[in-house]
């Protein structure tokens, strides 16, 4: 039997209306949340997605401001925006686009965003909100204790910590939506990034789930995957995860996105009207073959990708609530 799909763009429809009507409860009280993105690029892609960005943001109430440098802005110049709109009370969160213009230091710009307005969650006090991510239970209430009638609503409802990473925080959004007890199960996170699979194992763990990092010196990956009731997948590298390695009802969670040639019923690439190979996004699993195995599965694109736009816009809420008070 097929599995069922996880609609991310459905999940994420859900906690964006919540969130318009916080950002109205906000504006009532007189606070305007407000995101600003700093950009140091002409880059095509990285303008459209500001744009993109801008239009969500209009679309819940919320505040968008680009703060536009020059592509050859020096890392001390990147360094001295980030450092005014911290000072900035107007202004809840704060993101960084990119690409970055050359030796600039990704990382350490992140670090200087000022922990409460880091709506990336990637500076690592935020980062420590998902080791220290709060549980309304230390164990599995038995049949007659206080709170075992509301178990599992509990156990699926407390909230997630933020500001905290946006793709993991969506991801685990995504598996709680499927309405399943989580306590006990075994998870498998393939990948140990900073940004996603090291919060996405934390947060499977504050679940009291099982949980296994796999990554690029695991020995046998597949003997790992196939004892996955849940299989997170954020390696980067396209059909990674193939259908033999999947647990038969598994909930699978791709997080990759990739780009790749699309390829014809002859086994050639398929090209556009200017002769160059046509190109489509997949994510890390074999989607096709792994849907024939698994209990549930996201999509890519529509998984995982809305539900980390919709984080994004809930760190500047949770961010702009915090300031606020």
């Amino acid at each position: 039997m097929a599995a069922q799909i996880i609609d991310g763009e459905a999940v994420a429809a859900q906690v964006t209306t919540k969130l318009k009507e916080e950002v109205a409860q906000l504006k009532a009280k007189g606070v305007q949340p407000r995101l600003s993105a700093v950009i140091a690029t002409d880059n095509k892609g990285a303008r459209i997605y500001a744009s993109n960005q801008a239009k969500t943001c209009q679309e819940i109430g919320l505040a968008y401001d680009l703060c536009e440098l020059p592509p050859t802005s020096t890392e001390a110049e990147v360094i001295q925006a980030i450092q005014k709109l911290n000072a900035d009370p107007k202004v809840s969160g704060i993101i960084i686009q990119m690409p970055l213009p050359d030796g600039v230091d990704a990382r350490r710009l992140q670090m200087m965003i000022a922990p409460g307005k880091d709506v990336e969650g990637m500076n690592p006090a935020n980062q420590g909100r998902v080791v220290y991510a709060p549980q309304p239970f230390y164990r599995k209430p038995k049949a007659g204790e206080p709170g075992f009638d509301n178990w599992l609503e509990a156990s699926l409802n407390w909230p997630l910590p933020a500001p905290a990473p946006c793709t993991p925080s969506g991801a685990m959004m995504l598996i709680r939506s499927l309405k399943q007890d989580l306590y006990g199960k075994e998870a498998v996170v393939v990948g140990h990034s900073e940004i996603v699979g090291k919060p996405m194992g934390l947060l499977l763990v504050a679940h009291f789930c099982t949980t296994t990092w796999c990554h690029i010196a695991t020995r046998d990956l597949a003997a790992h995957t196939r004892q996955a009731d849940i299989l997170c997948v954020g390696a980067g590298k396209a059909g990674l995860i193939k259908g033999d390695m999947i647990k038969p009802g598994a909930i699978v969670i791709d997080i990759g996105i990739n780009r790749i040639p699309e390829v014809g019923a002859d086994g050639k690439p398929v090209l556009n009207d200017k002769g160059k190979p046509k190109m489509k996004t997949v994510g890390d699993v074999d989607f096709d073959k792994a849907k024939e195995v698994a209990g549930w599965i996201t999509p890519v694109p529509g998984g995982v990708g809305p539900m980390t736009v919709a984080m994004l816009l809930r760190n500047t809420v949770e961010a702009a609530k915090a300031q606020a008070k």
